[in-house]
């Protein structure tokens, strides 16, 4: 039997707000969607199937730790990432330009080449380029595929911005020939440019006349403020096509998120839940709880009362307190779950809200304090 093509659909806008449908042949995916971090073929400190009791349709896997450990090969012998996970959910990898700028200390750009990498495990050389990094993606098997690019660190330097968008641009050429035809897996495009306006709406001219499945929006939780991440999608919102899905990469915080869900963002990825989770920094319709403070040493209250999704109501704020303060291994895996589900309430109440027309009143109702 034929597998399934990937398609998006928009089902309801709310201004530049909207819900659609992502189709894979794995399953469906609502969005606006948040996808937990398995960076490693795990997302740290939680089972596939509670991550799917919290709502999660999508999960995110990463191109370099993999390529690094446990590599391709044996994951391919496993029948793929998703067998070798243990995971039936649909699956993003990233192509490891992130990691072009976060391993900055190990790595140089050669243009033809691509990232020529020294493993941050064992100081073994390796050759990521467009080709290898796409090459890899689908021998992970993975459904949603990043093109390679370059993801720069802040600056002000217009002409070292627009080198390395110009550098992505060529890589996504090469990326787009290396992907082939492959109508049940997605391309996306990763806009670069940085705070640049016109180097923004340059780079994404330029991706969707090479035409992508879907166009994310890259180089931004690399340093600048919520305002200016606010204002670089506020300058292309109106230009990104509405008829593929929209992806902000590595964002971000609750409100970060609100905000750009009203400016046209349909899809997020983002190591704050899982990482606060293992640091006792909790996610809750209240705002945000330190659960290692001593004034929660006597209160049996839950953390969030309020939660539907995933009954974790049953373990007061007194006892993750003490979890967390005697190092218990089950004091991260508590408040992981814990946030992961905020994170999927969060983003079905936007759905919620966005369908009935009343996003705007969510929107600043929540955006201060989340």
């Amino acid at each position: 039997m034929a597998l399934k093509k990937f398609a998006f659909n928009v089902l309801k806008k709310d201004k530049f707000a909207r819900c659609g449908l992502i189709e894979t042949h794995r399953g469906n995916i609502q969005t606006p969607a948040f996808m937990p971090v398995g960076t490693q073929a795990t997302v740290k400190a939680c089972t596939i199937d509670d991550i799917k009791k919290t709502g999660s349709e999508i999960i995110l896997s990463n191109t370099y730790h993999l390529m690094i450990r446990p590599g391709v090969e044996r994951i391919k012998s496993a029948g793929g990432l998703h067998n070798f996970m243990n995971c039936d959910l649909p699956i993003l990898t990233d192509s490891g330009g992130f990691q072009v700028m976060s391993l900055s200390k190990l790595n140089k750009i050669d243009r033809e080449k691509g990232a020529i990498f020294n493993s941050h495990v064992d100081g073994k050389k390796f050759y990521l380029s467009p080709e290898e990094s796409i090459r890899i993606q689908l021998g992970l098997n993975s459904d949603i595929v990043m093109i390679m690019d370059e993801c720069p660190k802040k600056t002000n330097d217009y002409n070292l911005i627009k080198k390395s968008m110009d550098l992505s641009l060529y890589w996504a050429e090469r990326s787009k020939v290396a992907f082939g035809s492959n109508p049940h897996k997605a391309l996306f495009g990763i806009v670069q440019g940085g705070l640049f306006k016109d180097l923004r709406l340059k780079s994404l001219e330029e991706l969707v006349k090479i035409g992508f499945d879907g166009y994310a929006i890259g180089g931004l939780a690399v340093g600048e403020t919520q305002n200016e991440m606010f204002n670089v999608l506020d300058d292309i919102k109106e230009y990104l096509p509405m008829e593929k899905p929209h992806y902000l990469m590595g964002v971000g915080t609750p409100s970060d998120i609100l905000g750009a869900v009203k400016r046209g963002i349909d899809m997020f990825d983002c190591v704050l839940p899982t990482r606060s989770g293992r640091t006792g920094l909790a996610f809750t319709w209240n705002g945000r709880v330190n659960i290692k403070n001593n004034k929660y040493q006597n209160d049996n209250t839950p953390l969030d009362p309020s939660y539907e999704n995933f009954n974790l109501n049953k373990y007061s704020k007194n006892y993750l307190n003490h979890l967390f303060n005697t190092n218990e291994i089950l004091a991260s895996m508590l408040l992981t779950l814990h946030n992961i589900n905020f994170y999927q309430e969060l983003m079905s109440q936007i759905r919620k809200n966005i369908n009935s027309g009343t996003f705007e009143d969510f929107h600043n109702k929540y955006i201060d304090k989340l």
